[in-house]
């Protein structure tokens, strides 16, 4: 059973202001795993007083100091892969082979990336007579989600502090092992007090009272649109700088080709993974319509193959977070099948064998129409659904035919066409034949949010522009009199 009864504040642990903390749930056993304190608006005026007053010493280091500590964070970071990996397992479901592989490898990544990013990174440049320079924003409110623990906070923590920002951190709820974890791996590395702090919590409790809070400039946060739209709302009267990455319903295009059968069987295999529960996930596979049945057949092999079981185990894909999670997951596998798609694979209820914990059926779901519920909204489970296409043109319409533009993905021999399909979504993150890239931007269109993270695109949103105007006056252009 894991107590984690303190918040990390000005480099120190300490109680919350209030006492309160959750019981969190094992989605593998349904049974409680551990409690965590949950945090108040005291405590989040206490975090960002902290942030402010370690701001003015930490955003004037320079880039060797910087660098310096993220390289000794990157050193704890290894030493508590593990620990994280487990706590991921155990907290969410994520299985072993994917915490310890993907999930903690994704966070390791992004840390070594921000280092390469920092050391060629420039922060000034002149344009003639003016000098424009990139400052750091200042107090940053970082909210992150439960689904890619590792990966939403080493894209937002990391930038902060290679740009010189100061931060506050909310992990979800759900996840907040890893937080507590990481935490501990940014205190061992020698942060500075104040520059980095932890306060636990839910939103009511603790994103609402930072995201409105007049001590913080800005406020990045990862989740739900829903969320986000009040994130903003609470945030506007402060006009501060808010980023956000929301939700997703991605298109996934199989071009008409020799590959096809092998790319409708990556596209389930990436649509399942993590139990579908990415923003980014493939969920609506786009195929020639004349191909239906044999992408049907296809998708229904290679969700045979999806695993399903004890995180603990050689299993490809683990319970979901929650039992709300799994209701609603439930609820619109049944709405799919009243709606009339095929169902080609799963179902509801859980697999066979496994009685207990948020487990969910692989589900395939083809002959499906854009007007359908499954088409439409996000279900954040290892649910996909298959659309048919009449030619190029009405594949691309129904992919842009979404509220969402998170990412978008396209598969096919033919590299010149598939340039030219991706050129046409609409969407932040568009990736040919499952390429991968940690200098890529990412962040989306629409309802899918605002802002960019990942590589040296990750740094622009935590710093300020400023113009000084004749910084070089022997070369100053002089306006003429009026």
């Amino acid at each position: 059973m894991r107590e984690y009864a303190k918040f990390y504040i000005g480099g120190r642990w300490v109680y919350p202001v209030e006492s309160r903390t959750l019981e969190i749930v094992n989605p593998a056993t349904e049974g409680v795993c551990g409690r965590v304190a949950m945090g108040s608006a005291a405590d989040v005026d206490e975090a960002v007083a902290a942030a402010r007053s370690a701001f003015p010493a930490w955003s004037a280091t320079g880039v060797k100091e910087r660098i310096e500590l993220l390289q000794n964070i990157q050193e704890e970071y290894g030493k508590r892969s593990a620990d994280l990996a487990a706590a991921l397992t155990e907290e969410m479901g994520a299985p072993a082979s994917l915490a310890g592989g993907f999930q903690v490898g994704l966070g390791a990544g992004h840390l070594a990336k921000a280092i390469e990013v920092l050391g060629d990174y420039a922060f000034s440049e002149q344009r003639g007579a003016t000098l424009v320079v990139k400052e750091p924003i200042g107090v940053c409110g970082l909210i992150t989600p439960w689904n890619w623990p590792m990966n939403q906070i080493a894209v937002k923590v990391f930038p902060a502090l290679a740009t010189g920002c100061t931060m506050v951190l909310k992990p979800s709820e759900r996840s907040p092992f890893t937080g507590q974890i990481f935490a501990e791996i940014l205190e061992a590395a020698g942060v500075p007090a104040g520059v980095f702090n932890l306060v636990q919590g839910d939103g009511p409790g603790v994103g609402v009272p930072l995201s409105a809070h007049p001590g913080v400039d800005m406020i990045s946060f990862t989740g739900s649109t829903r969320a986000g739209v009040e994130i903003a709302r609470n945030a506007a009267p402060t006009v501060k700088r808010v980023t956000q990455e929301l939700g997703g319903k991605s298109p996934n295009i199989l071009l008409d080709d020799e590959d096809f059968a092998g790319n409708v069987a990556k596209g389930v295999t990436s649509m399942m993974g993590n139990s579908g529960q990415t923003c980014s996930a493939p969920s609506r596979m786009l195929v020639p319509r004349a191909r239906m049945a044999e992408a049907a057949e296809a998708a229904k092999d290679a969700a045979a193959k999806t695993t399903v079981g004890d995180p603990n185990g050689d299993v490809v894909i683990g319970p979901v977070v929650a039992k709300d999670q799994f209701d609603k997951i439930q609820g619109l596998i049944q709405q799919g099948i009243d709606e009339g798609a095929t169902l080609v694979a799963g179902g509801t209820g859980r697999p066979d064998g496994l009685a207990k914990g948020y487990y969910v059926r692989p589900t395939v779901f083809a002959d499906v129409t854009g007007d359908m519920t499954i088409a439409r909204e996000e279900i954040f489970g290892p649910v996909l659904t298959i659309l048919g296409y009449d030619d190029v043109d009405h594949a691309i319409e129904l992919a842009n035919d979404t509220e969402y533009g998170l990412a978008g993905y396209v598969a096919g021999a033919d590299l010149e066409q598939a340039r030219a399909v991706a050129s046409r979504i609409r969407a932040g993150w568009v990736a040919i034949n499952e390429a991968f890239d940690f200098d890529c931007p990412f962040g989306g269109y629409k309802k899918s949010g605002n802002g960019r993270e990942w590589g040296e695109f990750g740094f622009h949103d935590y710093l300020e522009i400023k113009g000084v105007l004749g910084y070089a006056p022997d070369v100053a252009d002089v306006p003429d009199s009026a």
